[in-house]
């Protein structure tokens, strides 16, 4: 992998180029973007240079989309005729199953991976990009065909920059993905969307860290969560569900004053995954 082509250089894309530089990469890197964003991506370091879709497509043997799920969409149409032959198109969109399947449309004979770095931020923007944005975070791919030299190569790469490659399939990630990011960002949301509509006006001073801790997914781009939240409806209805479920079950134990029971078995369960994500 000598060269790469970034569409989309805001956090993921940013963060990647700035990855690959960190850990070694020596070849060009190119971004397609608006002019604004590739501007603070080059100024960042991020980048070598800007393209067209059509040039970087071209001359760039990975072709890596870092965009909202929909633009993601929208660019893997345009792609047939532009992709040279033997290159690599991938993407970090947060949902896979109708990314996979939009690959599986329009790019015959063109060698596609899917992929998600779970490493986002609430704030956007090269201005938000980190070399070690990956690092020890777990980065899922959706293989859907035999590994090449590219795709060996690619994933090289990813362990170089730290990230945690995990193979699942298109419709399993979306299904995780929908419990343990997509509801927490409904939840965040909600929360903040409760504490709105209340008439009391002590509610917006009189609050500790906990509630800034449990908002601030809240602060995230609508735009981003939009299409994000619309290719995985089914998952995250059914996280919703199962999340209304406990509520009621921790109304009912609340009412009948054994509530620390759930609470019992919630602490259990945030103790493990903190001891998972220290490992």
């Amino acid at each position: 992998m000598n060269s790469v082509a970034i569409v989309g250089v805001g956090l993921i894309g940013s963060s990647f180029g700035l990855a690959l530089r960190e850990y070694g990469f020596a070849g060009q890197i190119v971004g397609v973007s608006s002019a604004a964003a590739l501007e603070a991506a080059k100024k960042l370091g991020a980048i070598d240079g800007s393209a067209s879709l059509r040039e970087a497509a071209g001359s760039a043997d990975l072709i890596y989309l870092a965009q909202p799920v929909d633009r993601i969409l929208i660019t893997i149409e345009k792609l047939p005729g532009l992709v040279r032959s033997g290159a690599l198109v991938t993407d970090a969109g947060s949902t896979k199953a109708a990314i996979v399947r939009q690959a599986q449309r329009c790019l015959a004979g063109i060698a596609f991976i899917g992929g998600h770095p779970i490493a986002g931020k609430e704030q956007r923007g090269a201005e938000a990009s980190e070399a070690q944005l990956f690092n020890g975070k777990p980065y899922v791919l959706t293989p859907q065909g035999p590994s090449t030299a590219l795709t060996d190569s690619f994933r090289w790469w990813l362990e170089k920059i730290g990230a945690r490659v995990v193979e699942m399939q298109p419709e399993e990630h979306d299904a995780t993905v929908a419990l343990t990011s997509h509801l927490p960002q409904v939840l965040s949301t909600s929360l903040a969307l409760t504490l709105a509509r209340q008439s009391n006006p002590n509610a917006a001073e009189i609050f500790g860290t906990g509630l800034l801790d449990m908002t601030r997914l809240a602060l995230s781009s609508p735009d981003l969560w939009t299409s994000i939240l619309a290719t995985n409806k089914p998952a995250v209805l059914a996280a919703i569900e199962a999340y209304s479920a406990s509520l009621a079950d921790l109304r009912r134990s609340l009412e009948s004053d054994t509530v620390v029971e759930l609470f019992e078995v919630g602490a259990s369960w945030a103790k493990r995954i903190r001891e998972q994500h220290r490992t």
